[in-house]
């Protein structure tokens, strides 16, 4: 076994081979250009930054006060600063599905987060359904994925990747002893994680750009980071000691309601421990933006201009993250029943393309997700499927790559729709219902928030009679979405007819709680009665 990463191998094989395209041809070896409102261009490079667990509030891009994320700003800045971002779901493996497939849970079949020693492999997940790495290969990139994946099977290389840098065994720890997967290949290192992911993001683009065989073409490349992720220890110390004077006060502070449930991951009654719980994460997020700002150096640094003008830069996040707000750590998963609260919904999202007519220093407002990112990333790269395949993928993402460009003509959707296994969402002039489904004999109760009245979702409105108009047109759409965007054998309504992802998984949780006498009859539906 290797004790460290050689240098990334050359890709002359693979980019002599020829690859099918996304309408079924052969891909040229030639640079291809994309055409449209702004003219001919050579495909731009792809630069995706997919962060764990990074909340939308702890970036001063998005109003933090006291966090120091100046890259991730930079990003912002040059580009496009999405105000209302959110992912499809509220946990790690199926928001990442999302973005991988434009599918939704309830298309992919990933429904929580994947236990990684045994469940991630135990069942084929994506195996079989189209990537946007395969679409993108099959019109001529050259991509690679560094860092986390968490769609089953990491240490394996997967369809439409060029380059694998991934986890032999799971992402932890942050510093210490890291098993990495080199395409398949078992390597290790010691020390923090996130700059071996960096260095290799960095090998990658030095070696696109030195390989005869692949500098003319444009290449897409993954980097996945996952210091933001609990457990919130293992940071930096100069950087966690950046943040002793630090007051946390962009967090809103409270004790856990009724409404939201069983609280799984609380606040520590320990202030030392919360204190510093609170310094690793706000850390964590200043890791990140140094590792970002790390390969940004380096793209400066290897690319000429007009390369580095044509290339997409993005920053995002999988999911959000509660850090005290509501009482509550951690996203989706926190409580019993699984939640939906905004600060485990919304995601931060800053996209910057120079040469594609992307103004710098733009904020924009439209409702988006994971899936509307791959079909924009598609849209960029003249990279859209045929209609076969489209037709195979049946995404709900729609580009908003005209919108990005202050093109704001087409008409946008005003709603967002979520789903975490046997639960779904929608929020809609400013509320948010939340359907509840039966799993094993167990039913929540249905939510409905005013969010202008009630920011912080503490009162639950859905059996005012006020509002039942509106709860069934949400319904209706809420219905109507699923029953168009729903593979058979895939729905969260029959997650006991689909492989286990994780045992943590809220509603088999929630049979634990049941037989230990500790759901509270305020949360369940009573038998013979509707929700």
């Amino acid at each position: 076994m290797a004790t460290r990463r050689d240098a990334l191998k050359s890709l002359a094989a693979m980019a002599m081979g020829s690859t099918l395209s996304a309408t079924g041809a052969a891909a040229a070896t030639a640079p291809a250009m994309v055409s449209g409102k702004y003219g001919a261009r050579k495909q731009p490079n792809i630069l995706i930054f997919l962060t764990d667990d990074h909340a939308r509030w702890l970036q001063q891009a998005y109003g933090n006060s006291e966090v120091k994320t100046p890259n991730m700003t930079r990003i912002a800045e040059r580009g496009v600063r999405m105000l209302n971002a959110h992912t499809p779901s509220p946990v790690c493996s199926p928001a990442r599905a999302c973005f991988f497939t434009g599918r939704m849970p309830s298309q992919h079949g990933i429904h929580d987060w994947l236990e990684e020693y045994k469940d991630s492999y135990a069942y084929p997940w994506l195996k079989g359904q189209t990537l946007i790495s395969e679409l993108l290969k099959g019109v001529g990139y050259n991509t690679a994925l560094v860092g986390k994946w968490h769609c089953g099977e990491d240490r394996y290389p997967h369809p439409g990747f060029d380059e694998w840098f991934c986890f032999w065994f799971a992402q932890y720890p942050h510093y210490g002893l890291q098993n990495f997967s080199d395409n398949g290949k078992h390597v290790t290192a010691n020390g923090l994680q996130s700059p071996f992911l960096s260095a290799q993001a960095i090998d990658f683009v030095k070696g696109h750009y030195a390989n005869e065989k692949t500098k003319d073409s444009p290449f897409f490349l993954f980097v996945g980071y996952t210091d933001t992720h609990s457990p919130h220890i293992e940071m930096p110390e100069g950087l966690v000691s950046e943040y002793d004077d630090a007051t946390f006060r962009d967090i809103h502070k409270e004790e856990p309601q009724p409404c939201h449930g069983v609280v799984l991951t609380g606040i520590s009654k320990d202030p030392k421990v919360e204190r510093m719980k609170l310094q690793e994460y706000y850390a964590a997020a200043s890791t990140v933006d140094r590792e970002v700002g790390r390969v940004l150096d380096a793209l400066e640094e290897t690319m000429s201009r007009e390369e580095l003008e044509n290339t997409i830069i993005i920053y995002t996040t999988d999911h959000g993250l509660n850090a005290e707000q509501h009482g509550i750590w951690e996203k989706g998963n926190a409580t019993i029943p699984q939640n939906f609260l905004e600060e485990s919904i919304m995601i931060a999202q800053a996209f910057s393309w120079p040469a594609g007519g992307i103004p710098e220093g733009l904020a924009l407002d439209i409702p988006v997700n994971h899936c509307d990112l791959f079909q924009t990333l598609l849209d960029a790269a003249g990279a859209t499927p045929d209609e076969t395949t489209a037709r195979k993928i049946n995404s709900p993402g729609r580009s908003y790559l005209a919108h990005l460009r202050g093109d704001n003509s087409n008409l946008w959707r005003s709603e967002v729709i979520c789903e975490y296994g046997n639960a779904r969402m929608m929020k809609q002039d400013g509320y948010k219902l939340i359907l509840r489904y039966p799993y094993a004999g167990i039913q929540f109760e249905n939510e409905l928030y005013d969010l202008k009245a009630d920011p912080q979702e503490n009162v639950n409105i859905y059996k005012e009679p006020e509002h039942a108009n509106r709860v069934a047109s949400m319904t209706k759409a809420i219905e109507a979405f699923f029953a168009v965007y729903t593979v058979p054998g895939h729905s969260g309504l029959e997650l006991a007819k689909q492989p286990q992802a994780t045992p943590a998984s809220p509603w088999l949780h929630a049979i634990k709680l049941q037989k230990e006498n500790k759901l509270p009859e305020g949360l369940l539906v009573k038998p013979g009665s509707s929700a």
